[in-house]
């Protein structure tokens, strides 16, 4: 999608701060931190949101949380726990509007968030 922010930075059009990427996934530090590790896996393809994935998009999914737990272990946040979101909609917070899980961890994450 010609005007999507993840896409450009996908394509290096946008520059990031790439932490991971494979044949489906892409993955960077977000730029707003909400936690000391805060990472944001996007498939390659553009999907706007969970909503979206069906049959075989399923495999971009399989990829975001196989690249989050590798991630993790690289960060060193996963013996201590982390915490992955999807948003979706504008009532679910969800700003950019290409599928998106964040990764956050390195401290510990409250319930409800704050």
């Amino acid at each position: 999608m010609e005007d999507c922010l993840f896409c450009k930075i996908v394509t290096g059009e946008i520059p990031s701060n790439k932490v991971y990427e494979d044949a489906f996934v892409y993955a960077f530090t977000d730029i707003d931190p909400k936690a000391p590790v805060h990472i944001l896996l996007i498939p390659k393809k553009h999907l706007k949101s969970i909503l979206e994935v069906k049959g075989g998009d399923f495999e971009y999914i399989n990829a975001m949380v196989k690249a989050a737990q590798k991630i993790a272990e690289e960060k060193g946040i996963a013996a201590d726990g982390f915490r992955l979101v999807f948003n979706t909609g504008e009532n679910g917070g969800q700003t950019v509007h290409h599928l998106h899980m964040h990764l956050l961890g390195g401290r510990y994450m409250e319930w409800p968030p704050g």
